[in-house]
């Protein structure tokens, strides 16, 4: 039985998987959670195979929790599930360490599949991403600003996105205020803009266009 820990600051959509897996013969949620906190604070207390959370969490995102987990907690498996684009987020989400990244359009027996794929020890991805890897395609030109992002200025970016300030993107990420700073200059160089309101345009625009 796989011992699944869910994640998202959304109470429709913990409720709605608690349900999709109450008769499951192979997944338990053990657990549901609203913030990225309270993932780290679990796993210290409870078993858990794989976690499905949102890249979005109040407290911690998905993404630093990531990694988190891939330096005290290899063993278990993270996937993100979200509303973002897959373009945009799935592979830094795999680079960061995660297992697999569903979209939150998918159907029921696509959430089952890659869970299961995953346990086993395998990486989900749509397959239409899938097939973009394969052939070094993208389905939308402003996908390649992202792809030179590192996971780390993914981070920064999703961040300042939401409205967090230098000395708050530090705080959650654990690094200097100074390394903050370089970050957003390296963003805004890569994304072609001149301040911060048309870094966060740009990228909210990005996300709406894939």
């Amino acid at each position: 039985m796989i011992k699944l820990l869910i994640a998202d600051p959304h109470p429709i959509i913990r409720k709605g998987l608690e349900h999709l897996f109450s008769t499951s013969t192979n997944i338990k949620i053990v657990g549901s959670l609203d913030n990225g906190e309270a993932i780290l604070e679990f796993i210290k207390k409870e078993p858990v195979d794989i976690i499905l959370t949102e890249v979005d969490l109040p407290k911690l995102n998905g993404l630093t929790v990531l990694r988190y987990l891939k330096a005290d907690y290899p063993d278990i498996k993270t996937v993100m599930f979200s509303g973002h684009p897959e373009e945009v987020y799935g592979l830094n989400a795999i680079k960061a360490g995660a297992s697999g990244y569903i979209s939150k359009n998918v159907n029921i027996i696509t959430i089952n599949d890659a869970l299961i794929k995953v346990h086993e020890g395998g990486i989900y991805l749509s397959n239409e991403l899938t097939q973009q890897l394969a052939f070094g395609t993208r389905v939308n030109k402003n996908g390649t600003f992202f792809k030179k992002l590192s996971t780390r200025e993914t981070e920064v970016l999703k961040l300042l996105a939401i409205g967090r300030k230098n000395k708050e993107v530090s705080k959650e990420l654990n690094i200097n205020e100074k390394t903050v700073s370089t970050y957003k200059a390296r963003l805004m160089k890569k994304l072609k803009v001149t301040n911060l309101v048309d870094l966060v345009n740009q990228a909210k625009l990005m996300e709406t266009s894939l």
